[in-house]
């Protein structure tokens, strides 16, 4: 049985990543500081499982993190730990340097460190792998896709911050040979997504019957990457990408912000109708643009479906559905994770 430590594994993408990975025998030690999107409700089906260690903790706490090394002896971590809501980095941009980077520097020393004090054999087999994002790669014009040969050139502090840290592993690699890969992906979606971030928002204030913000013209596109095809593809470049190597990863699904908000709206006319008749169409309400608002996104996954042979099982149509679905039959969950700090408001609107 492997074992793996996993950073940022009760967040939304982590959690999903820990998830599946336990399900298929994997040992995961799980380090997470549970910031607010950071929900050990996620994780509740592993309270019990052996398979499973929970580590409340900072990826920039480096005397936590040797120890957990040392104790655990996994194969390989997986750095899913960020700062990642780009209307937050608006308003508050330290943190996303303090985590994302500052945070992602005392991993890579730690890690380098117990890499260098295996045996040569399982140091061979030892990885590294940095989850990244497409917003690192700056905006696209009307045409085009981002490769791994992009140039950076991140317009937020959120993207900054995760650019920063890409090149910190890279440079760890290059440096002193530590054997990392990094993926940089597109918009995902799925369940247990914060309700910060579009979809699950959208769909929030859809079922409390309040106004559907689309910001400017909502005509910003994106290509969206449902959960699960991201984490079997971050599964499929731990096992067999080459070392040093970036591998992009996309959902092949291009949609308008305003697609996918009367998308959501359509859904919902079937599966919760509106008790005044009106479609939940009738809610949306444009409202003044994010500062500096990247107005394309697009992955092209070529490297990964030619290298290891990757492709998303989901289509965005499928996905979505499953995802409201999702939401629809927790509730529960929703109204736990939205504690006072966090209400559905508007954030990330100083210029």
């Amino acid at each position: 049985m492997p074992t793996w430590l996993v950073t940022g594994g009760a967040g939304f993408i982590g959690g999903n990543f820990v998830l599946d990975a336990v399900a298929r025998g994997v040992r995961v030690v799980n380090l997470d500081a549970l910031t607010y999107a950071g929900n050990p409700d996620t994780l509740a089906s592993l309270r019990d499982d052996p398979g499973h260690v929970f580590v409340h903790g900072d990826i920039g706490d480096r005397a936590l993190v040797s120890r957990l090394l040392a104790g655990h002896s996994p194969d390989a971590v997986l750095n899913f730990a960020a700062e990642s809501h780009v209307d937050r980095s608006i308003d508050g941009p330290a943190a996303f340097v303090q985590t994302n980077v500052v945070g992602t520097l005392a991993l890579l020393e730690s890690v380098r460190e117990y890499w260098r004090s295996l045996p040569a054999e399982a140091a061979d087999a030892f990885r590294f792998l940095h989850v990244s994002t497409d917003e690192v790669y700056g905006a696209l014009g009307a045409t085009g896709r981002f490769t791994e040969a992009s140039p950076y050139a991140p317009n937020s502090p959120y993207a900054a911050s995760k650019a920063a840290s890409d090149h910190l592993v890279r440079a760890f690699h290059h440096t002193y040979g530590l054997p990392v890969l990094t993926t940089n992906c597109s918009n995902n979606y799925g369940p247990w997504q914060f309700p910060e971030k579009l979809i699950p928002l959208v769909i929030a204030k859809a079922l409390a019957g309040e106004p559907l913000p689309v910001y400017g013209d909502g005509c910003q596109v994106r290509d969206w990457l449902f959960v699960s095809d991201h984490c079997a593809a971050i599964r499929a470049v731990l096992a067999n990408g080459r070392v040093g190597e970036t591998y992009n990863i996309g959902g092949d699904a291009e949609r308008r912000n305003l697609d996918v908000v009367e998308a959501i709206c359509a859904l919902l006319d079937v599966r919760r109708p509106r008790v005044d008749g009106q479609p939940h169409s009738a809610l949306i309400h444009f409202v003044v643009d994010r500062p500096g608002h990247d107005r394309r996104y697009a992955i092209d996954a070529g490297k990964l479906r030619g290298e290891l042979g990757w492709m998303p099982e989901y289509t965005f149509e499928r996905g979505l559905a499953e995802t409201l679905d999702w939401y629809l039959a927790h509730q529960d969950w929703v109204g736990r994770v939205l504690d006072g700090s966090y209400r559905l408001e508007r954030i990330g609107v100083a210029a």
